[in-house]
This record gives structure tokens, C-alpha cells and sequence, in this order.
């Protein structure tokens, strides 16, 4: 019985596709070339479904392999491979021969196959981890202005539960645009803020270190508006 399988071997701008039928693999393959723009995807997933595909399977090279994964994913059983298990014998590589030892390697059973779960999943997984990313970025921003506030005596974080909360980026934005009297400083805090105007700022003797707090905010400004995020 017939069941057909693609090789994909992907790159940045162009995909080698060899068709192999498992049932005859000394047969001679169907090769095609595509390149990676969206709308030779589609060509690539209908041509496929013409030539009665039912598997595929592609290497696991770098991000590129994603968007060919997303287009096929509707209408083909799909795998990935580990792309060491794919390595090729010393000497010059071909494409097509690369894509073609991927569909023999897998009805050979050689591949190391990684595990791609379902959309769901991947779009809950891809938003923890960037949740979890943007939660280091802010810890790191975090310290950063901590430690210039303490080189310029002020001990916002002192008084201040969250240094990057609604009060204390109102002053850290004040202090960035060069304001430096305690009195208006103090005034930024919400009323739950239970501290005197000396205890929450005290005046710098030298002008230097707002001109390095002004570069280090602006520095990293994506990471501010983010803040009320990492509550959630």
C-alpha cells in the first residue's frame, strides 16, 4: 500500500522537498524546490496534498522550521528532527540528498525525533516563558536603579515596598528629567507611603549621578510599562 512521505530540508530562504513512497523508497523521489515566503507555503502545502503526502518530516534548524511546521500542520502528520541524527558523511552537502536521507532515515527508524506539542499548548508554553523572561528583565532593571539611587543617597527603596510600583516609578521618572528637590520628590508618593520627606529623599552633592540615573532609565524603557504585567 502506497503512503508517501516528504522530506523538508529547511533554510532561511528556500525549503529542498523530495517525496519518497514508503511502500517503494528505490524508486526515484519527486523533488521541488520552495522558497520560504507565505505564499510559496501554500503552494508547498498544496502541492503535497497533490502528491498524496501523508507524512513529513524536517530538521530542526534553528527558528526557520516554525512557519513551514504552522502551514502543513492542518493537513499532514508532522515530525521533527534532531538535526545531529541527520548529519551527513564528510564531503560537499546537497540539499536534496539531505532532505531525501531524512525521509529514508526516519522509515529506517534513525532519527532522534523532538517532541512538538500542539498549538494550544505551544501558545500557553511560548507565553510562560516570555512571562518568565520579562520577570528577569525586571528583577535586573531593579537592581540596576537600586544601586544608583544608593550611590546617590536616595533611599527609595528603603520606603518603597516595589521599587518599579506606581509611586516609585512616578519619582524614578521625575528624577530621570533632572527634578532634585526633595520636597517635590516626596509629593510623587501615594498617601499610604507612612515617611517623612527626609526619610524618602535626601539632597545629592553632585549633579553626576543623575546624568548616569537619566541614561540608565533611558537605557531601558521597554521594560518599564511592563511592570503592572508581572503582577497578573
Amino acid at each position: 500500500m502506497s503512503y508517501k512521505i516528504a522530506g523538508i530540508d529547511v533554510h532561511k530562504r528556500v525549503l529542498m522537498v523530495v517525496v519518497i513512497d514508503a511502500s517503494t523508497p528505490e524508486e526515484k523521489p519527486e523533488r521541488r524546490r520552495f522558497t520560504t515566503m507565505a505564499s510559496d507555503l501554500r503552494r508547498l502545502s498544496c502541492w503535497l496534498r497533490e502528491q498524496g503526502v501523508e507524512e513529513a518530516v524536517m530538521e530542526s534548524t534553528a527558528q526557520y522550521w516554525r512557519g513551514v511546521w504552522l502551514e502543513l500542520e492542518p493537513y499532514l502528520r508532522l515530525q521533527l528532527a534532531q538535526a545531529f541524527s541527520n548529519r551527513a558523511p564528510r564531503g560537499r552537502k546537497h540539499d536534496f540528498k539531505d532532505a531525501e536521507r531524512l525521509v529514508r532515515r526516519l522509515i529506517a527508524d534513525e532519527l532522534i525525533l523532538s517532541f512538538v506539542p500542539d498549538g494550544e499548548q505551544r501558545t500557553w508554553r511560548d507565553m510562560t516563558r516570555m512571562k518568565t523572561q520579562l520577570r528577569r528583565d525586571r528583577v535586573r532593571l531593579q537592581s540596576q536603579m537600586e544601586c544608583l539611587l544608593e550611590e546617590m543617597r536616595i533611599k527609595l527603596s528603603s520606603v518603597v515596598s516595589d521599587l518599579l510600583g506606581a509611586s516609585g516609578l512616578r519619582i524614578l521618572r521625575a528624577l530621570a528629567q533632572g527634578e532634585t528637590d526633595p520636597k517635590k520628590l516626596a509629593l510623587l508618593g501615594d498617601d499610604q507611603l507612612k515617611c517623612s520627606e527626609e526619610q524618602l529623599v535626601h539632597r545629592p552633592d553632585s549633579y553626576l549621578y543623575y546624568r548616569d540615573f537619566a541614561l540608565q532609565w533611558e537605557s531601558c524603557p521597554e521594560l518599564l510599562p511592563l511592570s503592572p504585567l508581572m503582577q497578573r
